[in-house]
């Protein structure tokens, strides 16, 4: 509760913090606020011409290509974009701190070979590396989750391999080593608590890379497969009409850009609130 009442203190925080729980409500109510089946072709969804309706009167943002409501399907698909986001990011903290603490704590010949594997990851482009699996796999929304928790994975287990061995030199860890404690006694109940804060905030920040990978994925077409409407997949089915009907393009890639900066605000937050050493810097 501290942490929730610092950060509504904070004006671009708090900013960000209003557009995280708009997304949100939206996503969650989406079968409540969606004013038509965002799969639905609608006879008067397009004009005379065959041309996308502009926003305004029943279709409030427009209709894409098809004639289906994208104020419906956008709320849709942030459902799906917020989904991946939260359960690729999930999975990469989850991953970079088993590899961080496993090489931190055992040092030796395994950490090395850990460590040397997560250099050799970071060596690779995610968005390439991505695009490889994405191609290699048949794209769904849990393979583009996947897909996307292995390419972020790196940068979490750098960081906490880091931290892992700064604290394993630490006295009241040595102390805990001299009494007879075990490996598991001291990587959870000593260790793993004070990578918490490491965790939370990385976890923050790393849904808006995720958001915006998937997004790219998904504009390239091997991200989530129509019909199942994402943020990404919109723009995708849209790109040829960006001069004909801009509103397809610009709305859901304001929602991405917005999603993005609000997490990434959050996480700053986060970040100056439990790292001390933040704590004042621009």
């Amino acid at each position: 509760m501290r942490v929730l009442r610092e950060i509504l203190r904070q004006p671009m925080a708090l900013f960000g913090f209003a557009i995280i729980l708009i997304v949100v409500i939206g996503a969650l109510g989406a079968p409540l606020f969606a004013p038509f089946n965002p799969d639905e072709q609608m006879f008067d969804g397009l004009t005379l011409e065959g041309a996308p309706m502009p926003p305004g009167g029943p279709f409030l943002l427009g209709t894409d290509t098809l004639g289906r409501d994208l104020l419906s399907r956008m709320l849709f698909g942030a459902r799906t974009s917020l989904l991946i986001g939260l359960v690729a990011n999930g999975v990469a903290v989850a991953i970079g701190l088993f590899v961080g603490i496993t090489a931190g704590y055992m040092r030796g010949f395994a950490g090395n070979v850990l460590m040397r594997f997560t250099d050799l990851m970071m060596a690779f482009p995610a968005l390439l590396l991505a695009i490889v699996l994405a191609a290699l796999l048949k794209p769904s929304l849990w393979i583009v989750a996947m897909v996307i928790a292995l390419v972020n994975w790196v940068q979490v287990a750098r960081i906490v391999y880091t931290e892992t061995r700064g604290l394993v030199e630490r006295d009241f860890i040595l102390a805990e080593k001299s009494l007879g404690a075990g490996h598991g006694r001291i990587l959870f109940l000593h260790i793993l608590p004070h990578l918490v804060p490491t965790a939370i905030v990385w976890g923050t920040l790393g849904i808006a890379t995720t958001v915006l990978l998937e997004a790219t994925l998904s504009f390239l077409g091997i991200g989530v497969q129509p019909p199942n409407p994402s943020w990404g997949n919109i723009i995708f089915e849209s790109q040829s009409y960006f001069q004909a009907a801009p509103w397809l393009v610009f709305f859901p890639g304001a929602v991405i850009l917005l999603t993005a900066l609000a997490f990434n605000l959050v996480g700053d937050a986060l970040r100056d609130l439990l790292d001390p050493t933040q704590r004042g810097r621009g």
